[in-house]
């Protein structure tokens, strides 16, 4: 007799409730599922476009938010420009989550402290409304981001107000370049990362963005004192089947599909080309 199992690469439909347009090549996607998805912070999802083909995502929404699901999408590819294109009204897959959750138990009573640059910032507000969904649980609440300038800069209208959830959260963006419309700070992501008022040895840092932003703000927080075991990495480069089996996303041993995507960097600093 034959076993039938469930097909692994199955989805279910979701509805496209909302397209909202963050930058000139980024767009958030409001998407209905059709049933329920419950994931968490730092977990993944891939979306499918029948017939055309799939990319992996993480989810930007409140993880304690049920019924719709954001995805910030960059487009950058085949897929993504498809998806791009999407109108309200449509449909989509969704298969998933998949991957490992931040460690929230582990960052309560510590300061929190965020590095994002870019569209790395999707992860990490899945992450930051984690964390302010019991926001006194944690010590201080640190974010600093970076963009290439001010018109690269993702949920430009939210940033803003998320100073204002508690005294101890506290938010600085800075763009690489300045331009008219820019008073705040100019310069990479890395110059604004420091440790006054910060107790490092009761702190962790999360970082997310693009490959070379990683390793330098990784070896600045290492400088100030962060320890290896305290710096939580977001590896989602090259994911592609979300269940281990295409290998696209090998990293030494691991699956960041499976074993990661957030792996602590004390974990992985030895594997060759973990910044490729």
């Amino acid at each position: 007799m034959i076993n039938c199992k469930k097909n692994p690469y199955a989805f279910i439909n979701a509805e496209v409730l909302k397209v909202a347009e963050e930058t000139s090549n980024i767009k958030t996607f409001t998407l209905k599922p059709s049933e329920d998805i419950s994931f968490r912070a730092g977990q993944f999802m891939d979306v499918t476009l029948p017939g055309v083909g799939e990319a992996p995502f993480t989810p930007s929404s409140n993880h304690d938010h049920k019924g719709t699901l954001d995805f910030t999408i960059m487009s950058a590819g085949r897929v993504t420009k498809l998806i791009h294109q999407l109108k309200p009204g449509d449909t989509v897959g969704l298969r998933g989550p998949y991957g490992t959750k931040y460690p929230l138990d582990l960052f309560k009573g510590k300061e929190v402290f965020i590095v994002g640059g870019g569209v790395g910032l999707a992860p990490l507000r899945a992450l930051l409304y984690a964390l302010f969904n019991e926001v006194n649980d944690y010590k201080k609440i640190i974010l600093r981001y970076g963009a290439r300038s001010s018109g690269d800069i993702v949920y430009k209208d939210e940033i803003g107000t998320w100073k204002d959830r508690a005294d101890h959260v506290d938010v600085l963006v800075s763009c690489d370049v300045g331009d008219a419309s820019w008073s705040g700070h100019v310069g990479l992501v890395t110059t604004i990362l420091k440790t006054e008022g910060l107790d490092v040895n009761n702190a962790v840092s999360i970082v997310c963005g693009p490959p070379i932003m990683m390793k330098f703000a990784t070896f600045k927080l290492m400088d100030l004192g962060f320890k290896e075991d305290q710096i939580y990495l977001s590896m989602e480069k090259n994911m592609s089947c979300g269940i281990g089996k295409c290998g696209h996303c090998r990293i030494g041993p691991y699956y960041a599909c499976k074993d990661g995507p957030v792996f602590p960097y004390d974990k992985i600093k030895d594997l060759p080309n973990i910044w490729d």
